[in-house]
């Protein structure tokens, strides 16, 4: 097959939408197919993948990201002359939104990828009022395609009772070699002044209003408050980290990392918290899992597909603001629990592998493409 892939992101660009359309480029690729990639920057290659250039602009606030700009007209041209089997649009801005419009008139099976609740950030960013508008607006994108993933039951269901009736799952993978235990490191617990018998919380992401890292904190303080000696570690960067940073001088805020140096970042922590409401899945919950922690998120996304509660995590209701910081708060006195939590967990994560879920994908576009008789050479193979 011949597959394009469309996304306002991709690395270095850290984040979980980046993260998802690289590997399942990646893996198709592997799988001997031709793989394009369209996204804001210069043409190249990222090994057996093609990059595609596409016009681009920064984001305010967002200095590391940007939102790729309408290219109708390029991409009309270019898949008239290379003609892919199936495109696959992450993205709902301009760049997708123009890519959808080329691909349906072209006639060309369209997949979409439902990665992003940005109605739900709305309200964070003192624009809760244009929420319906901004939902309303990301049904009708999808609803123009001949498939969406998502990469839950509950978002199914939810794009189902909205009327979007081609809606498939497509669970999300983890890399149970890069995450894991195995990875712990006593030196770099050293520099955070972490002890042996005092624990480690920790939060990878994005450091923005919509994940509600307030909640952690407060988890923290009030550990902290008990055991002296805990420690909050953040992984990450965003809008927010400078006014977190200020307020929390206790705090470890780590930056940005990336590849075995974030993997160590996890394994060598003893729990992590994840308060965000706003998420479609959440790929570090999977990695947190698969590195051995015990967590506590709410009853939602990933923790709401993968945690089993009180076996390998704790979940807590979504309207249960305190009961997460109780929840946090037990755990981190409660050794041997987080230890038992942690084990399963790893369990559960070995489970997701990312070569079964590239698999789901290839079968799911070579079902699409059948049922739109579109079988191109070696669909049905």
């Amino acid at each position: 097959m011949h597959v394009v892939f469309v996304t306002e992101t991709w690395p270095p660009e850290v984040n979980g939408v980046a993260l998802t359309v690289q590997t399942l480029a990646r893996g198709m690729a592997a799988r001997g197919h031709h793989v394009e990639v369209v996204r804001p920057g210069e043409d190249g290659r990222d090994g057996n993948v093609e990059l595609v250039f596409a016009r681009g602009a920064r984001l305010p606030h967002y200095p590391g990201l940007q939102v790729g700009m309408p290219q109708g007209t390029g991409l009309r041209r270019r898949w008239c002359s290379r003609r892919p089997d199936a495109v696959y649009i992450a993205t709902e801005g301009p760049l997708g939104i123009s890519a959808m419009r080329a691909a349906n008139m072209l006639r060309i099976p369209v997949v979409t990828g439902f990665h992003t609740r940005f109605h739900d950030y709305a309200a964070h960013y003192g624009v809760g009022l244009l929420a319906p508008l901004v939902r309303s607006r990301l049904l009708q994108f999808h609803r123009r395609a001949q498939m969406t993933l998502v990469p839950t039951r509950a978002l199914a269901e939810e794009l189902l009772d909205a009327d979007i009736r081609h809606v498939r799952k497509l669970r999300r993978g983890v890399d149970t070699e890069l995450f894991s235990p195995a990875r712990r490191d006593p030196e770099l617990r050293r520099s955070w002044g972490a002890h042996a018998d005092a624990p480690v919380m920790l939060c990878v992401g994005r450091i923005a209003a919509e994940k509600s890292l307030g909640l952690a904190l407060q988890a923290f303080r009030a550990l902290h408050a008990r055991i002296p000696g805990t420690r909050m570690v953040m992984v990450g960067d965003g809008p927010q980290r400078a006014a977190l940073a200020a307020a929390y001088p206790d705090v470890l805020f780590a930056g940005t990392r990336h590849g075995e140096e974030l993997a160590t970042h996890y394994a060598s922590a003893d729990m992590f918290l994840f308060p965000s409401l706003t998420e479609t899945f959440g790929n570090v919950v999977l990695e947190a899992m698969a590195s051995g922690l015990a967590l506590v998120a709410f009853d939602r996304a990933a923790a709401q597909e993968h945690v089993a509660n009180g076996i390998s995590g704790l979940v807590v209701p979504e309207t249960d603001a305190r009961g997460f910081i109780t929840s946090a708060y037990e755990l981190g006195l409660d050794g041997e629990t987080r230890r038992m939590l942690g084990t399963n967990a790893r369990i559960a994560a070995q489970q997701c592998e990312t070569a079964a879920v590239i698999a789901d994908f290839d079968r799911l576009l070579r079902a699409m493409l059948r049922e739109h008789d579109h079988d191109p050479l070696g669909a049905a193979a």
